[in-house]
């Protein structure tokens, strides 16, 4: 029997759906295992397809490729160590989300996940089937159990691969991000360690899938929970760990660990990182927003500029009558700070024109919503029309605030194709850009320093599309609403809950009214960074008719 097991935990960023191209990133994870000596290489969950595939997965010529990839991968790595890899598999009449062990120019052993996670993003229950509990597979001599992700987040699939014979676990992951996630997994991983008195190898993705983040943060458990491995988050890396047979059983050899910051700066990494990878995997390289001067077009002009670089991004200040001097100026200051190509196209002689326009259908109406929206729109009408002449992705702005109330114009700031401070409330909004102001890391494209204008920060937001217009006028102030909107969006309060809290009745009555009649702006919302339990998109799914409240 070996005394020691050589494993290569591989942290990769698949593109969905480029089986060639994420078969070359495994082989070559492979080879760099080969040359270290190793005799596992690990790939995480669904790593050939990509995570999450949706009903993507359902295609049955999709499953067709991906089993001639995995042939051919088999082949590719014959002469060295075994590859384990994530992808869809037909078994009968059967769809399962399923890991594969390649040995020896073949398919060594093939394992189904069992419990499939059917809450939050995830809808496995949708296109997948259950399999059967898998005993160990061995490798070199050595009887490894792999629990698939969710599989370990549960007793029943650890403790059978322990009744059957593994010595110790590798658990591949699609886990993704989440604010303060990492203790939650680790948590689960440490029970399943003690329960069976083994080491267990967490392998997990990283990078950007339409609204989510992987994190990586791929860990080694030894015996007792102690940490031995931690690999950085957000980011691609590779690991070697070598176990050793010892008298009382397998044990990773212990690493220095990588730091895992706070959630402050894994929250901005995420949207950093989704942001990349959206546009990027959409084939796009450039992008633009409009740049109002106001704080969150500042935060997503910051975070675009670490994403893809100051040459990559493109702002636009679209001033009316109401738009204040000091917009104009943090306007430019802030782009001028990150570098980025700054113009200024008026708004004013197209809203003159819809105004001549209308004005016989409206004549003896008053002005309301409708000409504020207008402004909007002809904002939106001018942001597609560079995002159409120049090939650059247009990003929208709006807070998690803005999206529960609906404090946004459809067809006008609501435009773009991506958001990624779509799941900061607007509280949040404001520590961010403060953080950013303080904090510079090397994954970041854009300069150290305060970027951000202190006054962009500390004055009071506005829309500008009156005069003297104030975001309080039209909603309680933010810290006041963004506590109320946690009750009601991530928490699920009622309105008799949030009172009973101290909050003013007819400001929780208003919030939850607006919650609700919005939804339908949400439904047409561009996709944005997932941060919390709770973002709206697949996280949250409510009907756009609804006559329920709590708050009668």
């Amino acid at each position: 029997m070996p005394d020691t097991f050589r494993l290569t935990l591989a942290q990769l960023n698949p593109v969905m759906g480029d089986l060639a191209g994420n078969a070359a990133k495994a082989l070559a994870a492979w080879q760099e295992g080969r040359a270290a000596g190793t005799d596992y290489v690990v790939c995480p969950e669904m790593f050939l397809l990509g995570y999450n595939p949706q009903d993507l997965v359902t295609k049955p010529a999709l499953q067709i490729a991906c089993m001639e990839q995995l042939q051919k991968l088999a082949l590719e790595t014959a002469d060295g160590p075994a590859l384990g890899i994530g992808a869809p598999v037909m078994y009968g009449d059967n769809l399962h989300n399923g890991y594969f062990i390649l040995f020896g120019g073949k398919i060594h052993a093939q394992l189904h996940k069992h419990h499939l996670p059917n809450y939050n993003v995830f809808d496995e229950m949708r296109t997948f089937d259950s399999g059967d509990l898998n005993g160990p597979y061995v490798l070199n001599g050595v009887r490894i159990g792999s629990p698939i992700c969710e599989d370990a987040w549960y007793e029943d699939v650890a403790e059978t691969l322990a009744e059957t014979g593994a010595e110790f676990l590798v658990v591949p992951n699609g886990s993704p991000y989440r604010r303060d996630k990492y203790d939650t997994r680790v948590a689960h991983m440490v029970s399943r360690v003690i329960e069976n008195d083994m080491p267990l190898v967490y392998v997990n993705m990283v990078g950007g899938q339409d609204d989510q983040a992987f994190d990586g943060g791929s860990f080694v458990l030894n015996r007792g929970g102690k940490l031995a491995v931690l690999m950085p988050v957000f980011e691609e890396a590779i690991a070697h760990v070598t176990m050793t047979r010892t008298d009382d059983g397998w044990a990773a050899e212990p690493q220095p660990l990588s730091d895992h910051p706070d959630a402050w700066e894994q929250d901005y990494h995420a949207m950093v990182v989704t942001l990349r990878d959206y546009i990027h995997k959409s084939g796009f390289k450039k992008v633009l927003l409009g740049l109002s001067g106001g704080i969150d077009s500042a935060l997503v002009a910051m975070v675009a500029v670490d994403a893809l670089g100051a040459d990559n991004v493109r702002c636009i200040m679209l001033p009316s009558e109401y738009t204040s001097q000091h917009s104009l100026e943090d306007a430019k200051e802030i782009a001028e700070n990150l570098g980025v190509k700054y113009h200024t196209v008026p708004i004013t002689p197209a809203r003159d024109a819809f105004t001549a326009s209308l004005a016989p259908m409206f004549e003896g109406m008053a002005e309301d919503v409708t000409e504020e929206n207008i402004q909007s729109r002809i904002r939106g009408t001018i942001l597609m029309a560079l995002s159409n002449k120049f090939g650059e992705m247009l990003l929208t702005t709006g807070n998690k605030s803005e999206m529960a109330t609906g404090y946004c114009t459809i067809y006008g700031d609501m435009n773009g194709g991506y958001n990624p401070i779509k799941d900061l409330y607007k509280s949040r909004v404001f520590e961010t850009c403060r953080w950013r102001n303080t904090h510079h890391r090397d994954w970041m494209q854009g300069p150290e320093g305060e970027v951000c204008p202190t006054r962009i920060i500390t004055k009071p937001p506005s829309a500008e599309l009156r005069p003297d217009q104030k975001d309080e006028d039209s909603l309680p102030p933010y810290d006041v609403l963004d506590a109320i909107l946690t009750g009601l969006v991530d928490n699920e309060q009622s309105v008799d809950d949030l009172v009973a809290a101290g909050f003013d009745r007819a400001d929780v009555v208003r919030a939850e009214h607006l919650l609700h009649i919005n939804e339908w702006k949400r439904y047409q919302a561009a996709p944005g960074t997932r941060l919390t339990n709770c973002a709206f998109w697949m996280d949250r799914r409510y009907p756009i008719v609804n006559r329920f409240r709590t708050g009668r």
